[in-house]
């Protein structure tokens, strides 16, 4: 079985790596500042001057931290006028301004139905990845991006790693996912005159050899594993792809380090070999997790076992929280609420949801919670995600 703690600690690795570099040295500061304060406190208490002086330092600390949370914010936000969680903003599109926003229905006759990958014709397939690729053809819906000729194909990793990052280890993991996947869809129907409707790669089909999985097709597919003759461009094995149509994909981001360098992908093993472990999404280790009868249960090993398998089987950019970059990310996700909804048809779930509200929070979970986008969409309630077929409702398809 996949090891969950394993994956964890990957997945953070680009975040908290200097820190791990840094936690000796701190440690000997905290000693050295410890001991130093205590003498100056003897000195203060013994001429009376330690209550002014204690006043001013803690002014002075206000100060510095309202300044500081000022710059770290801005920091972990995309460059675009403020965004007032209780006014939200919604996406101007790049040429057609005061377009609809995402948050119309998508057709009045009825909801959509999804489909796997390998059921599209060819001229289907190639369609959905022509219409993919428009996107890097279309300038960011951000203004004053501080990256220029940003792209909208951009935008989705850029967000996911800002936005998304927060949702990660919490009970918003797949909600919030479930809205983005119809963002992208959306955007891909009005910017690049896309007429299908999402597709999902059902990786159970191909657990004993997903390397070799149709998905990785270079002429019909996404294109396969990198070049293993190339240097490594990110993290320990990824490497460019080199065929495929999205082998001249530029990726500027790896998480939030701003690392300019080509598509990359690389396969990999818990033992260092070129292949992806298939068994945490396996048929029987699928059929485990919908067997959980509670939510907080059930999105924990979605994410943890189910989720995880796929990102770092495939590595590269797919290894972190610009994951978005990798076109497969979006057929591996719509997979994964796929599994939602199903789980959501047995036993009348749709509305079961319960767990911690974000990652690093301890504030339990409620369906008023809500989602952030940081203005490519909309901001919406958890409540508006639970039923995918709702009448009038935000989203509207099956599976």
């Amino acid at each position: 079985m996949w090891s969950a703690w394993g994956t964890k600690k990957s997945y953070q690795s680009v975040r908290t790596e200097d820190d791990d570099q840094e936690s000796t040295n701190l440690e000997e500061l905290k000693a050295r500042h410890a001991q130093a304060k205590k003498s100056l406190t003897r000195l203060l208490l013994h001429r009376g001057l330690f209550v002014p002086i204690v006043v001013l330092i803690l002014l002075l600390a206000a100060g510095v931290s309202v300044a500081y949370f000022t710059v770290w914010r801005s920091s972990i936000t995309p460059p675009i006028a403020e965004i007032s969680p209780n006014a939200p903003a919604t996406v101007a599109s790049p040429t057609a301004p005061g377009a609809a926003t995402f948050s119309e229905t998508l057709s009045e006759g009825g909801c959509h139905k999804r489909r796997e990958w390998r059921t599209l014709s060819q001229e289907e397939k190639q369609h959905y990845i022509s219409s993919v690729h428009c996107l890097l053809d279309h300038p960011s819906v951000f203004p004053g991006h501080a990256i220029k000729n940003s792209t909208l194909y951009e935008d989705f990793p850029w967000i996911h790693s800002h936005a998304g990052y927060y949702t990660h280890d919490s009970a918003s993991f797949l909600p919030w996912h479930r809205y983005f996947l119809h963002i992208y869809e959306t955007t891909l129907r009005r910017e690049c005159g896309f007429e299908g409707e999402l597709v999902y790669w059902d990786w159970t089909q191909d657990w004993e050899d997903l390397a070799h999985a149709p998905v990785f097709d270079g002429k019909s597919g996404f294109g396969g594993d990198g070049d293993p003759q190339g240097e490594v461009t990110i993290g320990k094995t990824g490497r460019c792809v080199v065929d495929g149509p999205f082998a001249d994909v530029e990726a500027r981001f790896y998480d939030v380090k701003f690392q300019p360098h080509c598509l990359s992908r690389g396969f990999t093993d818990d033992q260092g070999n070129r292949r992806i472990d298939g068994t945490a999404v396996s048929p029987e280790s699928i059929s485990n997790v919908l067997a959980l009868d509670r939510y907080d249960h059930f999105v924990s090993k979605m994410e943890s076992v189910v989720h995880d398998a796929i990102p770092f089987g495939i590595g590269g950019d797919f290894q972190t929280f610009t994951a978005p970059y990798d076109p497969l990310f979006y057929l591996h996700h719509v997979q994964l609420d796929r599994l939602w909804w199903m789980w959501q048809q047995q036993d009348n779930r749709t509305w079961e949801y319960n767990g911690y509200k974000q990652r690093h929070s301890m504030e339990m979970a409620s369906l008023d919670d809500v989602l952030i986008y940081q203005g490519l969409a909309e901001d919406v309630k958890v409540e508006e995600m639970m039923d995918t077929q709702k009448e009038g409702g935000l989203i509207c398809y099956t599976y």
